[in-house]
């Protein structure tokens, strides 16, 4: 039986991206996975009052079952409530490849997708991109499209080289498409190894430096579509102090480098009004389980081990929406 995501207390991209545009600043789109990652997003973002998008990709969405995360979805609307701010809360299908898997979604009460067909050649990724957009605008969804490539390998998104977004495109693909929001590439990238070694300038402590986004590029492409929703992918800025409590017990991350938050910071202040976070989350969450299994080897309570876990991430993702972000009190 198909449920509207209005059912579950979820809202749409669409008013909430062009406050954002206006205010100079960005939603937050966190991935998540279990219970105790959706509990610190929503923790977080009803302690700063900042409005969220609960980020899903096809492989989470099989991984936790999709009853279970409709369901999951409207419980973090009511918890939201119960922790004192009805923040506006987004359900949104990350990297969709296929109209099949999106009907699926929005009949599971999603309120957003994003169709990704930025591997196809370019007309095929204009048709697929307009069979998603009609079927999900007639649902009350809104529709992320993408163009340009990004590196790196984050669950089913798997790209060995990137390809900027050529903004000579830009206003065909929105015009021919109908997309509320395109996801461009300007030199982000999946997963916690954004860049190679040679690509960045190292530090005196040894901390890889990486080369600056393409704000040229973005700036461009806002001159073509002024005033239309952008969003930037693979936008971890993979801190140092969690990536060192991570090795320093156990864990290993070859070359691990992210984006610099004050570039994030800029991004936000233009109409990039989505940014994405999923490698930041990760990494905090496996840094904080490896600490309390090295100092509590006896330890086997799943609740002494996810509990700090979920504190970590809590206190991460508030940071990102006060300091980096710039949603803290925009709900």
């Amino acid at each position: 039986m198909a449920t509207s995501y209005k059912e579950l207390g979820l809202v749409n991209t669409k008013e909430l991206f062009a406050k954002a545009i206006k205010g100079g600043y960005a939603i937050p789109a966190y991935n998540f996975n279990n219970m105790e990652q959706m509990q610190a997003i929503i923790q977080a973002c009803v302690e700063t009052k900042s409005p969220v998008i609960l980020q899903v990709s096809a492989g989470a969405r099989k991984y936790a079952n999709a009853t279970l995360l409709k369901n999951m979805a409207k419980g973090a609307v009511e918890y939201a409530k119960e922790l004192g701010y009805a923040i506006p809360i987004v359900l949104h299908l990350d990297h969709g490849d296929s109209l099949e898997l999106v009907k699926s979604c929005v009949e599971g009460g999603f309120s957003s997708v994003m169709i990704d067909g930025s591997h196809l050649p370019y007309e095929d990724n204009v048709k697929l991109t307009k069979s998603v957009v009609d079927y999900a605008h007639a649902h009350g969804v809104t529709v992320e499209g993408e163009l340009g490539v990004l590196a790196g390998i984050e669950d089913d998104v798997v790209a060995e080289h990137s390809s900027y977004t050529k903004p000579a495109e830009v206003v065909d693909f929105v015009s021919k498409t109908g997309v509320d929001s395109l996801a461009i590439s300007i030199g982000t990238s999946h997963g916690a190894v954004k860049f190679k070694r040679e690509q960045c300038t190292v530090s005196p402590d040894g901390v890889l430096i990486p080369p600056t986004l393409r704000f040229d590029i973005l700036e461009e492409i806002e001159k073509k579509l002024p005033g239309f929703p952008i969003v930037l992918h693979g936008s971890s800025s993979v801190p140092i102090e969690h990536v060192r409590i991570l090795e320093q017990f156990g864990g290993k991350l070859k070359d691990p480098v992210g984006i610099p938050e004050e570039q994030l910071r800029k991004a936000a202040k233009s109409a990039v009004c989505k940014i994405n976070i999923d490698s930041d989350g990760r990494i905090a969450m496996t840094a904080a389980i490896r600490k309390v299994f090295a100092e509590n080897p006896s330890e086997f309570d799943p609740r002494k081990y996810l509990g700090p876990a979920r504190d970590s991430l809590k206190a991460l993702y508030a940071h990102k929406n006060k300091d980096v972000l710039g949603s803290a009190g925009q709900a």
